[in-house]
């Protein structure tokens, strides 16, 4: 962290401008998820490197994330295709028991507080689907709607039942995508007469409507269709909002449609990772590049919450059922034992330490697309501002408010975390 001291100046070039009382969204703080994959990985470490990765995460003096995400039954990072439903539709938790939960109760003892969940399913079982396949899409029967809203809020219920804080939930992860892996698909008018007609009095009969409801769950483009075809004078006090993911590219400017059209709602990135059948997966700054620049976008266009997707993976990857191989903060080499924190660790610890849970956005203006920064007034009173360098040259930058100037030097493909008293 880099405490700015200004001086007067009447600069016009290298600028970065501050703008403090200009303030826009309230941001919630940062999370991860934790998945089978992840829990799984967490189980092979000893107990010294279990502590140093969660309390890296969760500890408030470090990256101090402030939430989770699990999926309801199996994803790709499972080790394996799975449902806890059940006949008596009771879910059956042992997989989750096995190594999900004791990452997260793990989780919550470094953090030394509850953590908020967020819950997604990928599919429903597959006896359910018009495919008969918990993979490569198909839809949810009409004759199930009822039978899969019911076991969705017996989840939540269970989850409550063993002392978990659960917060929110989408109603599908990624309603639009036919994958290798569990998926379903859902129209905007499907998903929508689900929540109306099912979801929601099955939540209203367990006594469920404090969870906050997130539509969407897939990537940023048609965000605004969803919202826009799902929330009505009806829907309205059903949706808490939209939650996306990065997968297709910046789109910024439908966050800003969506706030335009629906300010009272949330925005939240529910996943966002590099994928390795995509990116490069040597290219560990590139891709810690990428994904500040997402996070930057996004911070600016008005979320306020981010999700990682996995916390930690191992040296390859993985496990993932079906090979969709991936990036993480941390992996950890199977072979030698050694949890390897990863660059990207490092630039996203610099904005959860600069951006804390009840900061308010100040807005900005740049000079170049050299440099790509978001600026926040703390609850402590100060201004962080986090300025990334997008080239592999040393980078300078004044940053100006109330006529004062204050120099930054960045190094190549820099981040740095920068805070004044306005």
């Amino acid at each position: 962290m880099k405490q700015l001291h200004f001086l007067p100046g009447d600069t016009e070039k290298e600028l970065v401008n501050v703008y403090p009382a200009c303030t826009d969204q309230v941001f919630e703080g940062f999370g991860g998820a934790i998945t089978e994959a992840a829990g799984f990985v967490y189980s092979l470490m000893n107990e010294t490197q279990k502590r140093a990765m969660l309390e890296t995460y969760f500890a408030p003096d470090r990256m101090n994330y402030q939430f989770v995400r699990i999926p309801i039954d199996s994803c790709d990072f499972s080790l394996g295709q799975y449902t806890g439903y059940t006949e008596s539709g009771e879910p059956d938790f042992s997989r989750m028991e096995q190594y999900i939960l004791p990452m997260l109760r793990d989780a919550e003892a470094a953090a030394g507080r509850k953590i908020p969940v967020m819950l997604a399913p990928w599919s429903p079982p597959a006896f359910m689907k018009t495919n008969g396949k918990r993979e490569q899409g198909g839809a949810l029967k009409p004759e199930y709607h009822a039978a899969w809203a019911d076991y969705l809020c017996r989840w939540v219920q269970k989850l409550r039942d063993l002392g978990f804080l659960i917060n929110r939930m989408s109603l599908q992860n990624e309603p639009k995508a036919v994958q290798t892996w569990d998926s379903c698909i859902y129209t905007a008018a499907e998903e929508k007469a689900f929540l109306r007609d099912f979801m929601r009095p099955v939540m209203e009969r367990y006594g469920l409507t404090d969870i906050e409801v997130y539509v969407w769950d897939h990537n940023k483009e048609r965000a605004y269709e969803w919202m826009r075809d799902i929330v009505d004078e009806e829907t309205d006090p059903m949706v808490a909002g939209a939650c996306f993911h990065w997968y297709s590219g910046d789109h910024f400017e439908v966050l800003d449609l969506i706030r335009k059209q629906f300010p009272r709602k949330k925005l939240v990135v529910s996943e966002s990772c590099i994928e390795f059948r995509f990116f490069d997966e040597k290219d560990d700054i590139g891709s810690a590049q990428l994904l500040s620049h997402e996070i930057i976008g996004d911070l600016n266009h008005g979320i306020s919450a981010f999700y990682d997707w996995n916390l930690l993976l191992d040296e390859t990857g993985g496990p993932n059922y079906v090979g969709n191989l991936c990036l993480a903060p941390f992996l950890f080499d199977r072979a030698n034992k050694a949890l390897l924190p990863q660059p990207v660790q490092r630039y996203y610890e610099t904005f959860a330490q600069a951006i804390a849970p009840g900061s308010v956005r100040v807005e900005t203006t740049r000079f170049s697309e050299s440099v790509e920064g978001t600026a926040w007034r703390r609850p402590d009173g100060e201004v962080a501002i986090v300025l990334l360098n997008r080239t592999g040259e040393p980078l300078r930058v004044l940053v100006r408010c109330n006529d004062g100037e204050a120099e930054v030097i960045l190094p190549p493909y820099g981040i740095e975390d920068c805070r004044f008293r306005p």
